[in-house]
């Protein structure tokens, strides 16, 4: 099958269940409240070694957030009980630092139905001097700092959600390759209610389940590496394929991961230069999850 003339891969994208929880950030302005975002979110990238995945999930606007303020939206995933760890920490030493911030939950914007509620007690730190309000109709804790006030919420949504849905994009050069790697990254970012959590929203390494060395439990994948298409066994690069990257995505469901990678494949199979797209598997080593590319453009094709 073809979309713009681009070869889809008859194939499909394993994932697998992570806990999602969704924080809304505020802060005096936009600026601000992405730094604040932006930092809550460092390291967390891959559930192979870090403490959890996490990235911005979009812009707020001050229409929409409890404070009438500018915001954005974080996504942070994890196992039950590391999500609650992370909340805690993140939310501690990344957002209450920042100036002008406030945090909200933003769970129930884009989920039917929150499952669980997780507690993150932060106000101790007034060291009672903190008190109770009111903030849109929610109720929150102002924490006395240096810098004013700090607002928020001690409790926030999780969902069982859907990590690792990914795509393939494959290009004539290592330029060609990013760009429309750039470009899927750019149209996931309108989906609400997913992240691509990666550096700029791309993987450059891959990985696979597993390795020659015991103690490791993931490493590069091997038949994806251009550099050893006449080297290795089984490649799956492509004849022309000179580079490619691929881009992973959490979400808070099948559904929205699901629009997520259509989005990606139609603005990737746009860019010249782009000659074949795919996503990553293992046969069922890795995840329950399996999203068939010719299932997700189903209405593109």
């Amino acid at each position: 099958m073809e979309l713009n003339g681009v070869p889809i891969d008859d194939t499909y994208a394993e994932a697998f269940p992570t806990w999602v929880s969704r924080v809304i950030i505020t802060a005096v302005t936009e600026e601000w409240a992405y730094k604040a975002a932006v930092e809550a979110t460092g390291f967390a990238t891959s559930a192979i070694g870090c403490p959890a995945e996490a990235g911005i999930d979009c812009f707020v606007s001050p229409d929409e957030t409890p404070d009438g303020r500018p915001g954005y939206a974080i996504l942070i995933c994890a196992t039950k009980k590391k999500l609650k760890e992370q909340l805690v920490e993140r939310i501690g030493e990344c957002i209450l630092t920042a100036p002008t911030t406030a945090v909200f939950d933003g769970l129930s914007d884009v989920v039917a139905e929150v499952t669980e509620k997780i507690p993150v007690k932060l106000h101790f730190f007034g060291d009672k001097y903190e008190e109770q309000r009111e903030v849109g109709g929610r109720t929150v804790w102002a924490i006395p700092i240096m810098g004013g006030e700090y607002i928020g919420e001690e409790e926030f949504g999780a969902v069982k959600g859907v990590a690792g849905g990914n795509l393939f994009v494959m290009g004539e050069t290592q330029m060609s390759a990013l760009i429309g790697a750039q470009a899927a990254v750019d149209a996931i970012s309108g989906v609400c209610g997913v992240i691509t959590p990666f550096p700029g929203g791309i993987v450059s390494s891959g990985s696979k389940v597993g390795s020659k060395y015991k103690f490791m439990v993931a490493s590069t994948n091997e038949a994806y590496c251009p550099t050893l298409k006449d080297k290795v066994e089984g490649s799956k690069v492509p004849e022309g394929v000179n580079a490619l990257y691929e881009i992973v995505i959490d979400g808070v469901d099948e559904d929205a991961v699901k629009m997520a990678m259509a989005e990606g494949i139609k603005a990737a199979s746009k860019v010249p230069g782009v000659t074949f797209i795919s996503a990553g598997n293992f046969g069922g080593n890795l995840g329950p999850f399996k999203f068939d590319l010719k299932d997700v453009l189903a209405d593109e094709l």
